[in-house]
């Protein structure tokens, strides 16, 4: 039993729901189960019943649960330096930077702890670039239903007014213009703007791609503007896509790019890349961080890092995502409720018809084993592991095409995927049912 004095869980569901509750703030909403192990794509709960993890902890765990390679980095880097503060050089550090630029157009690298903080140092670096150029340029040009963050200036860079509105008033200095759509992009220039900042793909609005001569119309708009074009790949960076990068299916060269994430296979861990000419925008002491950077990440990054080359895993996405997504649009042949399949790589968005309730969606795959997200009312998102296998993959379509086949409006024992019907399934708390607009990526 759980006590003061012995902190230890014992697997026991309805204790972990209890203490969460009386003692954890009330920001998510959990469903009712808890994983206490992981072992390549899977997870094992309380009860020790296995679970297909699909959705990779919103696309951080890029090795799986449990990968040798990871593991043997960590243990062996706990064991002779867990943290040492920037004052000082860092050997993983130093190796990690020089690595990530080495695969990509950096020149310049920043580590911090999350995809916000990423993003934080983007914008602070975008608008330094100017100030020390002499000219009053700070604004940021983002896109609508983007997401880039929870801290105060990454929820006023996101275009999405849900996420700020709770917190007025907002960071100014921030436009916001239809995704997509370059017209209105440039019409929002003016001689204040100092970067434009967008996603190659929206994750959270429901994976959302960005159409390739949009973004090669927005990098030439920007360097004819001699502004900064900061791509977010908080989401789709580290194999996610099927590239190491997004940006490399673009055909175009960023001046900045944020990553977290997937980055360290599940150890927090930021980085901001960027070329020498925008690292102008930092000065000694302009930025800092207390745990980025610190040997313990940075160990976990380069192990994954290398384990994506080794073991050729930027191979297996393309493969699998190729199957995955065969295999998704003869459902939608087959089931005319399946209105769309979007994504790249292994970021893959199923949308629904108004049919087809997302979050019950989930809850009915949770139910067969299968771990998802939902997002909005309509759209379940799948971000698995790297390491995916096909007949794991098989698998998942399987038990789709199952839950799609019994869903009839009159006698299926599971009508409540129909919205409009009584949404109710024995093993959820009414607590678990309620389904937030969107989820943070």
């Amino acid at each position: 039993m759980f006590t003061e004095n012995n902190n230890n869980i014992l697997p026991d569901l309805s204790l972990i729901e209890d203490l969460d509750k009386n003692y954890c703030l009330q920001v998510f909403n959990p469903l009712p189960v808890a994983f206490v192990k992981g072992k390549g794509s899977y997870l094992y709960d309380t009860e020790g019943k296995k679970y297909l993890d699909l959705i990779g902890g919103i696309a951080v765990n890029s090795l799986g649960h449990g990968h040798p390679k990871l593991v043997s980095a960590i243990k062996k880097q706990a064991a002779n330096l867990i943290h040492c503060c920037n004052y000082y050089y860092i050997p993983d550090r130093s190796a990690l930077a020089y690595t990530l630029c080495k695969k990509s157009f950096a020149d310049k690298a920043f580590f911090c702890n999350s995809g916000a903080e990423a993003n934080e140092a983007a914008i602070k670096l975008a608008r330094g670039y100017f100030h020390y150029k002499n000219e009053d340029k700070y604004e940021i040009i983002t896109a609508k239903m983007s997401f880039h963050g929870r801290t105060l200036a990454t929820i006023a860079a996101t275009g999405q007014p849900k996420f700020s509105e709770p917190f007025l008033p907002s960071v100014p200095g921030f436009k916001y213009v239809e995704f997509n759509n370059f017209d209105a992009l440039r019409e929002a220039y003016t001689p204040k703007t100092a970067a434009v900042m967008l996603e190659l793909i929206q994750g959270e609005s429901g994976v959302h791609p960005a159409n390739i001569e949009y973004i090669k119309l927005v990098r030439k708009f920007c360097s004819e503007k001699g502004i900064l074009l900061i791509i977010d790949e908080v989401q789709t960076g580290i194999g996610r896509t099927g590239t190491l990068f997004c940006y490399e299916q673009y055909g175009i060269t960023p001046d900045i790019v944020t990553l977290a994430k997937g980055l360290a296979g599940g150890v927090p861990i930021g980085a901001m890349l960027c070329t020498d000419e925008a690292a102008t925008g930092f000065k000694v002491g302009d930025h800092g961080t207390t745990f980025g950077g610190n040997p313990l990440a940075c160990s976990a990054a380069l192990a994954v890092l290398e384990t994506i080359k080794d073991d050729d895993l930027l191979v297996n996405v393309n493969e699998i995502s190729e199957f995955i997504n065969s295999k998704l649009y003869a459902l939608q042949s087959k089931y005319p409720c399946i209105k769309d399949v979007r994504g790249k790589g292994l970021l893959i968005g199923i949308e629904f018809d108004e049919t087809i309730s997302a979050s019950q969606m989930k809850l009915e795959l949770l139910t067969k084993g299968f771990l998802v997200s939902s997002i909005g009312t309509s759209v379940i998102r799948i971000a698995p592991p790297l390491i995916l296998k096909k007949s794991e993959a098989a698998s998942f379509i399987k038990a789709l095409d199952q839950i799609l086949k019994n869903t009839v409006p009159s006698s299926s024992p599971i009508k409540n995927l129909f919205k409009g019907k009584q949404e109710t399934t024995s093993f959820v708390p009414e607590t678990a049912k309620t389904e937030t607009t969107g989820e943070e990526v």
